[in-house]
């Protein structure tokens, strides 16, 4: 088993949600007692989330890119980030180290092209609502984005900060959401991505009736499959 190496605590929420994830599926492809070998560097999310605030995303770039490099020292065989928004300084961490690093939104564009999606919309923070990285990575692959309206991304925002990350689940937070999911595919979205972490928690696929891609659950099968993959042969990532 290749052994991962995951930067954590963004919020610890997900963490937790990635280790649960990941060492079920692997229970369920191997049996008997077998576990993820994982290593997990788990960083202070209340720094982190004053640098979203202050908007400093190269110092959180360097802040990430130490932790990547802490990991490659730890002996692992790739790296993973535990969170949607802070994909945004994704390259600040490919080239602090030499291993691989699995983006969390390349097994999220091989189901949409499966599904053969060509417009989707994306729930998650404002950060990553109104950041152009999302975008930009689905426009290259040829999918449109759709995202809700200001005072629907400020809402969405707000419950993921003031209810997720906090493990809080309400009712009428739900209701609101699947009205935002119907509002965006009343505009034509074929699909809708989860792109915080936290948000598969309050809503799953059997909430909605258009296509939920929960961008956590994605990641995580991919990087069992990416853990289970054979060494042989001097196969690599």
């Amino acid at each position: 088993m290749r052994k991962l190496g995951l930067i954590g605590g963004m919020s610890w929420e997900s963490t937790a949600i990635y280790y649960q994830g990941i060492n079920r599926s692997i229970k369920q492809r191997l049996g008997g007692f077998h576990s993820a070998a994982i290593t997990i560097d788990s960083l202070d999310f209340a720094v982190i989330e004053e640098l979203q605030r202050a908007g400093d995303w190269a110092q959180m770039g360097r802040i990430l890119a130490q932790s990547a490099q802490s990991l490659e020292r730890a002996d692992v065989d790739f790296v993973a980030l535990a969170t949607n928004t802070m994909h945004q300084v994704a390259d600040d961490i490919r080239h602090a180290i030499e291993l691989p690093f699995l983006h969390i939104l390349e097994p999220t564009v091989a189901a949409l092209r499966a599904d053969k999606i060509s417009q989707v919309a994306v729930l998650g923070t404002a950060y990553t609502m109104q950041a152009q990285f999302y975008r930009d990575y689905l426009n290259n692959a040829e999918i449109e984005v759709l995202y809700p309206s200001p005072s629907q991304q400020q809402y969405v925002h707000d419950i993921i900060f003031t209810e997720l990350v906090q493990g809080t689940l309400t009712a009428s937070a739900k209701q609101q959401y699947l009205a935002v999911i119907d509002s965006l595919q009343q505009r034509g979205a074929q699909g809708v991505i989860l792109g915080c972490t936290e948000i598969g928690l309050l809503i799953q696929q059997q909430d909605s009736p258009v296509a939920i891609y929960d961008t956590t659950q994605l990641h995580i099968e991919a990087l069992v499959d990416t853990m289970l993959q054979s060494t042989s042969s001097g196969e690599t990532l």
